[in-house]
């Protein structure tokens, strides 16, 4: 094991365990901040994978370089942070026109 003292296993339990509850935080809430809250959430899952797979990897080999991981972990953080802001402008651009936060009512933009 060259990662430390904690197994690769917990970190993909967790990890799994965050993306499971971020999918249920997407499918169960109506309010849009919640479903945005729960994607950055199966974000994170994916970004503890990426590390974690990256830590415990013998050798990433020499195309990929020695910090393959974390740099795609800094990609998805920069990803993630520019979705947050598009989505909560449209959340405040839908919040101005119908005074609610609610998902269900924004069936009106399909067209």
């Amino acid at each position: 094991m060259t990662g430390g003292d904690i197994p690769l296993s917990w970190f993909l339990l967790f990890a799994s365990a965050a993306f499971a509850i971020g999918l249920f935080g997407v499918l169960a809430r109506r309010n849009a901040i919640a479903v945005l809250m729960a994607i950055e959430l199966m974000l994170n899952a994916a970004n503890i994978n990426l590390v974690a797979f990256w830590r415990y990897s013998d050798s990433p080999g020499p195309e990929a370089g020695p910090i393959a991981g974390v740099m795609l972990a800094i990609f998805v953080i920069t990803v993630a942070a520019a979705e947050v802001a598009v989505g909560i402008a449209l959340i405040l651009l839908c919040y101005r026109r119908w005074h609610a936060a609610d998902v269900d009512r924004y069936d009106s933009l399909a067209g």
